[in-house]
């Protein structure tokens, strides 16, 4: 009997471009899982219309009379379809402590810059303004502290003089799927963990982030062993 893929929730707000990475992969046989659902905080949010009716789950925040109220109906929803990972993938709203714990060590965030440096909002802006020489995407666990999880693998990319927010920002974006997507592969294939603060590979301590390289692949940059 063959096994059951691994079943992986993706929460979104907008556009919904790293979930369209994700469904590609699958649909390429790349990425060994199912998407089970989508879900947003935006009822009008693009993502939304990247899969079937019946895996669209969404609510207006402002309508409920509390952050806990909302979070406690998604988590709800998002236990349902039983995922064994949970993506948020440019959704932008922090998540409650109620329900990260709740998924706690099977949820993780792509994040535009390279953690821990601007965590937040508006990171390709603040990178140009430091005088940074390089800048990136980083996929890390969530905790309920707000971009502060365990950093699982990074890309970087360079900041060019004459830089604006817009086209780093697009520089990032090319780097940001391929990242996604061999993180993706780690935790589908079962080598992928959080133990406490630490990041676990095939079983091993992660002590510092992954590093994507030119032809999308992982590598520990201590000791040059692909992931």
């Amino acid at each position: 009997m063959p096994q059951p893929l691994p079943r992986i929730a993706v929460l979104a707000s907008g556009r919904g471009s790293n979930l369209q990475a994700v469904l590609d992969a699958i649909a390429a046989g790349t990425l060994a899982g199912d998407v089970v659902g989508v879900f947003s905080d935006k009822p009008g949010a693009a993502a939304l219309q990247r899969v079937a009716p019946a895996l669209r789950w969404s609510a207006a925040a402002k309508g409920y009379p509390s952050r806990e109220a909302f979070d406690a109906d998604l988590a709800d929803a998002v236990a349902a379809v039983r995922p064994d990972w949970v993506l948020c993938a440019g959704y932008l709203r922090i998540l409650g402590d109620a329900f990260v714990e709740r998924f706690r060590g099977r949820t993780i965030n792509i994040h535009p810059s390279l953690l821990p440096k601007y965590r937040g909002l508006h990171t390709h802006a603040r990178a140009i303004e430091s005088g940074d020489g390089e800048h990136g995407a980083s996929v890390h666990f969530v905790i309920p502290e707000l971009d502060a999880g365990a950093v699982i693998a990074q890309a970087v990319v360079p900041v060019n003089a004459g830089d604006t927010p817009e086209l780093l920002a697009e520089r990032v974006l090319g780097v940001e799927h391929p990242l996604l997507l061999a993180v993706m592969r780690l935790a589908v294939s079962g080598r992928l963990a959080e133990h406490g603060a630490t990041v676990q590979v095939d079983g091993h301590p992660l002590f510092t982030p992954l590093r994507l390289d030119f032809a999308g692949r992982l590598s520990d940059p201590a000791s040059g062993v692909a992931a």
